[in-house]
This record gives structure tokens, C-alpha cells and sequence, in this order.
């Protein structure tokens, strides 16, 4: 039953790229029954953050190129950019892929642990959907246990270089003491509450947080004392912000040049710290053009969070024979669900053979047959009944000198020897 992984990710592709790819959770039921349509496909989850999109799918006939050829189709990539940035991972490879993206050994910021809530999210909406059964399920359990294990036994979070954290830093880098300085944060989801967490615990007493949702920004505003307003308003405050922080699902650009330009007006051009941690990008590009304006997008990060790395990349080579251990025990666990068809399978060809002769011999013995005689008439009947297709199937890798075919048979069937 082949297991497989197809992706795009911050390892492949730009920001440019990844953000044509990228599932919001608004169609994410659409696009997964899309998926589940094509021929083959009989599970799947998608995860789709900031970093990645893949695609995780299971079945009897699935194919790579049709997964490839949907995410190329939904991208809309040229053939060029399919073959440059997408990758596909089979079987065991898929099974190491994804226990090392749990333990955040995969991730833009090596050991951030945001990644394991992503997959539960991703595996919660996939299985509404109806896109998760037996396979795929046991699969992200165990990478939800494996990506836990590894937390647990390396530490590898105990250095916070996440990219909501990173971000924080990067300000801090930036401006130094945060506490007199006003940070706008725009949208109200994960990564944008983990913001507001860190500024926090760094002693920030202006918080501004705008978001779609008046409710959910009130909820947020109340946990880390801040002012709560809506997104419309934004272009109206945007002027006492030195640093916006923006993470939405918006697929279209929810600041725009125009409104900076009036912004940096209003504050007499003293400088503004925009970063932009949403795919697709929230800030339009343009903002980098003007003066005073340092925006900073997801694949910026990347070189800012080097210098945290050194003690996380000990800790992941650590973990590699975490990972190692933990794919080899779902492997043991696939191959013996393929084996759990052929043996149904086996029982099922037994069991119809079985039921019909007992019947036969029920008969038999309530006519007045001696049942010693029906007995091992039925004994005899059914051992035939059973072995003939086996027989002629060895009899004929014989002919054929199909000696690997021979070899597991006589393993099957050789007899036990007396220790």
C-alpha cells in the first residue's frame, strides 16, 4: 500500500513559490475531497504552514505524478518550477520525512515545537474531511509520540528560537529595550498569540492587536493587557506602530504601500520594523521600497536565526537515532497490516470451504452415516480442498524455476524443530 509525501517547502522553494501552494483552512475541505477524487488516493492530509505544503496520501494505486500534477495544477507552476521544487518521499522515506518534521528537526528554526500543533490541525481537519483511516492515522500518531519523545529526551527546545520568538528578537535587535515602543500585531491566530507572548514577557507596554474578528482580538488583547480594534481600522492607527507584526489567512495583501507612506507621514518618518510571517504574504512587497521601512518576510528569518542554531544541532543529531527507532517500529506495524489482507484473505478462501463441507457432514450424519467415516471423509475433502491452489501454484514455480517463490514456501511450511 504505497505511503507517500509530496511537498514544497522553505528546503525547495522561495516564498514566491510556496505561497501559490499554500492551503488556507478556508477551502482545506475542498481541496482535500479533491484530492481523495483522484484515482488511488484513499487517504490523505495536508499540512500547510508558513514553511511547507505537503501532501500526505495512502493507497492501493497511488501515484506520484497525479499528487504532483494536482499541486502543480492548483500552484498553477510551470513544468520547470514542478521539477525544480517539488519533492516526493515513498514509504519508509515518507514515514522518517514526517517524524522529523514532529521533532521540528525539518523547520525553518531548527527544534520549534509550533510544527507539532500544526500537524495535529492539519490531521483534526483532514479527518473531518474524511481523508484519514487506518494508515495515516496510526501514522501521525506516531509522529505525535515521536516528536514528544524527542522534546523530552534532547531539550532541544530549551533555547526558544521559534519564529514568533526569532521575530521578537529580531526587534529587539533592531530597537534594543522594547518597553517604550508600540507593536501593532495583525491577525489573532497561533503564531500571532506566541508574539504577543514573548513582547509580553519582555516588559512591552503598548500592544495594539487588530484582527478581522473584533471578538478574538478582545480575547487576545485581555491576556497580554493590550487594546483590542478591528482590521478595517488599521490604516487609522497604523502611525504608532515603530513595530507591526502581521500573520493572518488573508489570500490577498492587508497592508499596502500607500497606507504606509501615510503612516510614516504622520510619525515624521521615524523608522517602522515590519515583519511579515503570513503565506500568503500579508504586506505587500512594495512597502520595502520605501524609506525608514525595514519589512522582513518568513525566508528573511532564516538569517537572523543562525546564531541560535549550535546547541539545537547537537541536539538533532541526538535525536536522529530517536527518529531512526521510532521508524522502524512503524514499519514493523505497516508490514504486518499489508500481511493482515493476505491473511484475511487465506481465512476467507478456508472459512467458504470449511462451511460448505461441514454442512455436507452435518447432512450425512443426520441421514445415519457413521460419523467416524464422515469425519475423515471431511478431514480428507477439505485438506484438498484447501491445498490445491497452493499445489498448483508451486507446481508451477517449479516449472518455472521460480526458486524465490520456493524458498518462502518451504519457509512457510517447514516443520518446527524440537528444541
Amino acid at each position: 500500500m504505497p505511503l507517500l509525501i509530496t511537498g514544497i517547502s522553505h528546503h525547495t522553494a522561495s516564498l514566491e513559490i510556496r505561497e501559490k501552494i499554500a492551503i488556507t483552512r478556508l477551502d482545506y475541505d475542498k481541496r482535500v475531497k479533491e484530492l481523495l477524487a483522484l484515482d488511488g488516493v484513499e487517504e490523505v492530509v495536508v499540512v500547510s504552514t508558513c514553511n511547507r505544503t505537503e501532501i500526505y496520501s495512502v493507497g492501493q494505486k497511488n501515484s506520484p505524478s497525479q499528487v504532483r500534477h494536482w499541486l502543480q495544477a492548483k500552484g498553477g507552476l510551470t513544468d520547470t518550477e514542478i521539477d525544480k521544487h517539488c519533492y516526493v518521499h515513498e514509504r519508509q522515506h515518507a514515514v522518517h520525512h514526517l517524524f522529523r518534521v514532529a521533532g521540528g528537526l525539518d523547520s525553518l528554526v531548527l527544534g520549534e515545537s509550533q510544527i507539532v500543533g500544526q500537524l495535529k490541525e492539519a490531521w483534526q481537519m483532514s479527518n473531518a474531511a474524511g481523508g484519514v483511516e487506518k494508515v495515516l492515522d496510526r501514522l501521525f500518531q506516531h509522529a505525535f509520540a515521536t516528536g514528544k519523545r524527542i522534546r523530552s529526551k534532547t531539550r532541544i527546545g530549551d533555547h526558544p528560537v521559534s519564529v514568533a520568538y526569532t521575530t521578537v528578537m529580531l526587534a529587539r535587535q533592531i530597537f534594543g529595550d522594547l518597553a517604550s515602543k508600540t507593536v501593532i500585531l495583525v491577525g489573532a491566530g497561533e503564531m500571532v498569540e506566541l508574539c504577543g507572548r514573548h513582547l509580553h514577557d519582555k516588559g512591552l507596554k503598548s500592544l495594539i492587536i487588530a484582527n478581522r474578528s473584533i471578538e478574538r482580538a478582545n480575547e487576545l488583547a485581555e491576556q497580554f493587557d493590550a487594546l483590542a480594534t478591528s482590521l478595517d481600522k488599521l490604516p487609522e492607527i497604523l502611525h504608532k506602530a515603530d513595530i507591526l507584526i502581521s500573520s493572518t489567512a488573508s489570500l490577498e495583501p492587508v497592508l499596502h504601500a500607500n497606507s504606509v507612506k501615510a503612516a510614516l507621514k504622520q510619525r515624521r518618518n521615524q523608522p517602522m520594523f515590519l515583519v511579515d510571517i503570513a503565506v500568503p504574504r500579508d504586506i505587500h512587497p512594495d512597502v520595502s521600497k520605501l524609506g525608514n521601512v525595514y519589512l522582513y518576510t518568513i525566508d528573511d528569518l532564516q538569517k537572523v536565526v543562525d546564531e541560535n542554531l549550535s546547541k539545537r544541532t547537537e541536539a538533532a543529531e541526538a535525536a536522529s537515532s530517536d527518529v531512526d527507532e521510532a521508524v522502524d517500529e512503524f514499519m514493523r506495524w505497516l508490514n504486518s497490516a499489508r500481511a493482515t489482507v493476505y491473511l484475511q484473505n487465506l481465512r476467507k478462501h478456508a472459512r467458504m470451504n470449511s462451511d460448505e463441507l461441514v454442512e455436507k457432514a452435518l447432512r450425512k450424519i443426520r441421514a445415519g452415516k457413521d460419523p467416524e467415516q464422515v469425519v475423515k471423509q471431511l478431514a480428507h475433502t477439505l485438506t484438498n480442498r484447501i491445498l490445491h491452489l497452493p499445489s498448483t501454484r508451486l507446481r508451477q514455480a517449479a516449472e518455472e524455476r521460480d526458486d524465490d517463490l520456493l524458498r518462502v514456501a518451504n519457509r512457510l511450511f517447514e516443520p518446527e524443530r524440537d528444541t
